[in-house]
């Protein structure tokens, strides 16, 4: 089986919905996925396909980081799903590691997640607390981390990390 990861494309919004709800075991994180397309939030969508079956997917959506000195625009990594009989393959990884290459090349400077504190640093994500960033949601500080896409991105970054108000209702 030969794994292909594309940009999603309205075709396959039917089959990311059902991924999404069927690795999270709820409807939740699908309803998101499909609010936020709908809504036209620019975001960074992801599939896997094993041959021609589609089999995971991951977003990356902006967020808006707000401190002292102002605001910029960053990206935040979530939700990334894989059918549960085809997880604990690596499909998940690779997810991550195109996406986190196609933010870079779309000019995003930081990524960030809230997510398992071991398993999003093998992609280079570390808490984000020591640099002063905070996520709106009350997370625990070790699960809410961040990536440079760009070196020495973060020098002088410091603030609260504002999802879309979508991700409210999860």
């Amino acid at each position: 089986m030969t794994l292909k990861i594309r940009w999603e494309t309205a075709v396959d919004a039917e089959k990311v919905y059902a991924i999404e709800a069927a690795a999270f075991g709820r409807p939740d994180e699908a309803a998101l996925v499909q609010k936020l397309q709908q809504a036209g939030v620019d975001t960074i969508s992801l599939v896997a396909l094993l041959d021609d079956d589609l089999v995971g997917h991951v977003l990356f959506s902006p967020v808006t980081v707000k401190g002292d000195g102002g605001e910029f625009t960053a990206v935040a990594l979530g939700p990334v799903a894989v059918s549960p009989n085809h997880q604990k393959a690596g499909i998940g990884s690779e997810l991550c590691r195109q996406g986190i290459e196609a933010c870079r090349e779309a000019g995003y400077e930081l990524a960030f997640v809230l997510g398992h504190p071991s398993y999003y640093p093998r992609f280079g994500f570390t808490p984000s607390a020591p640099h002063d960033l905070h996520c709106q949601f009350n997370a625990p500080a070790e699960a809410f981390m961040v990536l440079e896409l760009v070196p020495g991105a973060l020098r002088g970054k410091r603030g609260t990390v504002y999802y879309h108000p979508l991700f409210a209702g999860v």
